[in-house]
């Protein structure tokens, strides 16, 4: 393509928004509909990108900041809890896969030190395709997406040692290893941690206090890019350095700010890392030896499929299903891969037509990696799965109250009905909270209060009051909307988790109650006395306030849709609040009014 950046910025931006939708619909994935659009728009399809390894160098940008948000989920004392998983597993993985893989090279006709580097490079998986697929199934903190990641890690951390030992295995005259290299590389790792946790939190706070938006979201870019600047210097994966960036903030206060404003670019800059994957995939090898490019990817596939289907099982420990389930996410080569065959042709360890079928092998079973995600989904859902545990039958004692969730705030209630020898029902969606608090000899069932048959099968008709007290507000607001349409004359008090919450639950007619409204009062109210306010005096002003705040809420409620009368009603609610307070000490205009009202 011979136009400006900006032409090329539209199409990427046009076949992102057209192929990944469509591909999702069709339920193949958005990360197969990347690829396909990179094969269009490659040098193998429409060459409108005629070189695909700048493109492909720009897009790994957002690799790195997929490994930053993920290194912000996870805190230093979770990876200290991975350790096992992490060089349990993910050493289990590579060893097992590079030296079936190196041995399957090695039959083929490469030297010893070439069929080393390739199975360790084809025992590597993609990070960035296979934590997709788990993010499209929200799989990533299942059992099998937790162990993915652990082995994936380690993965990262095995193919740096394999870039410093490739001049070593090579035949380029006179190469040797290099200790100044490792050097280096210990020093930039030891630079990003140590800086970073003395310099990084302190700087955030500072940059916070501007109260400048941009400023924080560049911040945030630079220490991403930082950090991965620093890895690459080294020889290292730029990668780790942004993945070790996202540690050490993984504890801090900014956390979320910092997801937040990384996420955007992310996605966007993901997106074009495959679609430059696709770019990368050599169509025309693969048309001139379709019998043998399909027989390398299927070996390929297959032998990682079944060792990680035994790794996942011991020393995984994972069921059967999941361990199925960690294969289908890891069998596919990763584009780590691309580089090392890169250095190792440059190194003379192996020619330029075993580097293109190589290339091409990785690239083809990235993009089979979501087709062949798709089919295990679909086999192991035909498959005999572990019979749920089924509801709780529940007797009809012609109970006067039913509780729908026994947590915390059910709890409380509960409590309260049992001192009065009040019957009462309580049904619990948690099997494993059925179970706990069954041991202190509650009443309480297993069941999903939403639906009508439990309800009727509970005795809900002689039920004249409902409490609501479901931790997830869409379970609350779907069983509020059931008891609402099938007993419209009981008495409906429903837990809200904020003021939205409360909203939706008066929508439907229930006495909405919020859960930490009424406890931080008291708390309030404790605070003041304390501090030596007059009791009686604090307790009239708490009243006026929940009074108040009571009023506001119902006045909020006629206009939450209009987020400029929210704004203006919370403003004029303070104005009203300050003027009802400073009428006790006799200042403002009620207390001017107060004034004149008792002067004879």
């Amino acid at each position: 393509m011979h136009g400006s950046g900006l032409d090329l910025a539209l199409v990427f931006l046009l076949a992102a928004v057209v192929a990944a939708p469509l591909f999702r619909r069709l339920g193949l994935g958005a990360v197969l509909g990347y690829l396909a659009a990179g094969v269009l728009l490659g040098p193998q399809g429409l060459r409108v990108v005629a070189d695909a390894d700048p493109v492909l160098a720009a897009s790994e940008v957002g690799v790195v900041m997929m490994l930053f948000v993920l290194g912000l989920e996870l805190s230093p004392s979770r990876l200290m809890v991975m350790r096992r998983p992490v060089f349990g597993a993910g050493g289990a993985q590579m060893l097992l896969c590079s030296l079936a893989l190196g041995t399957v090279a090695r039959l083929a006709g490469l030297s010893w030190t070439a069929s080393i580097v390739v199975g360790i490079a084809l025992a590597l998986s993609s990070t960035a395709v296979g934590l997709q697929l788990l993010s499209e199934r929200r799989a990533v903190h299942s059992e099998h997406g937790r162990l993915a990641f652990a082995i994936l890690l380690f993965q990262d951390l095995a193919a740096i040692p394999l870039l410093a030992l490739m001049p070593l295995l090579g035949h380029v005259g006179g190469t040797a290893f290099d200790g100044y290299m490792v050097g280096k590389a210990l020093g930039a790792v030891l630079l990003v941690v140590v800086g970073g946790r003395l310099l990084l939190r302190q700087a955030f706070r500072l940059i916070a206090r501007t109260g400048m938006p941009e400023v924080f979201t560049g911040a945030a870019l630079l220490t991403v890019l930082g950090a991965a600047w620093i890895m690459l210097q080294a020889g290292l994966s730029p990668g780790l350095g942004a993945f070790l960036a996202g540690v050490l903030l993984a504890d801090s206060e900014f956390r979320h700010e910092l997801e937040a404003q990384i996420d955007p670019f992310k996605g966007l800059l993901l997106g074009l890392f495959f679609m430059a994957v696709g770019m990368t995939i050599d169509v025309a090898r693969v048309v001139a030896e379709p019998l043998r490019m399909a027989a390398l990817v299927g070996a390929m596939l297959a032998i990682k499929f079944v060792l990680l289907v035994i790794v996942g099982r011991r020393p995984g420990r994972l069921s059967g299903r999941e361990a199925v389930q960690l294969a289908g996410v890891l069998a596919l080569g990763g584009e780590f891969a691309f580089v090392v065959f890169s250095e190792a042709t440059r190194v003379g360890l192996i020619d330029a037509l075993t580097r293109d079928r190589l290339v091409a092998t990785v690239g083809l079973s990235m993009a089979v990696g979501p087709l062949l995600m798709l089919v295990v989904v679909r086999l192991i859902g035909r498959a005999p799965a572990k019979p749920a545990r089924a509801f709780d039958t529940i007797p009809d004692h012609q109970p006067k109250v039913l509780v729908a969730g026994f947590g915390r705030f059910g709890q409380v209630v509960a409590r309260l009905l049992a001192a009065q020898k009040l019957p009462f029902i309580a049904i619990e969606p948690s099997a494993d909270q059925v179970d706990f608090v069954r041991r202190f000899g509650n009443p309480v069932y297993y069941g999903d209060p939403s639906r009508s048959d439990l309800l009727r099968s509970a005795g809900a008709e002689s039920v004249k009051v409902f409490v609501i007290a479901l931790e997830d507000p869409e379970a609350s607001v779907r069983t509020t909307r059931a008891v609402r349409q099938l007993y419209p004359d009981a008495a409906v008090y429903a837990s809200a988790r904020d003021r939205r919450h409360a909203w939706e639950l008066m929508d439907l007619g229930a006495q909405a109650i919020r859960e930490t409204f009424y406890s931080s009062l008291y708390t309030g109210e404790r605070v003041l006395v304390d501090l030596g306010f007059d009791p009686t005096t604090v307790h009239a002003q708490v009243k006026r306030f929940r009074e108040h705040d009571e009023r506001l809420l119902r006045a909020q409620y006629e206009v939450r849709d209009d987020e400029a009368a929210l704004i203006q009603t919370s403003r004029e609610a303070r104005r009203e609040l300050e003027d009802l307070f400073n009428a006790d000490v006799g200042e403002g205009v009620l207390g001017t009014m107060v004034r004149e009202a008792e002067t004879p």
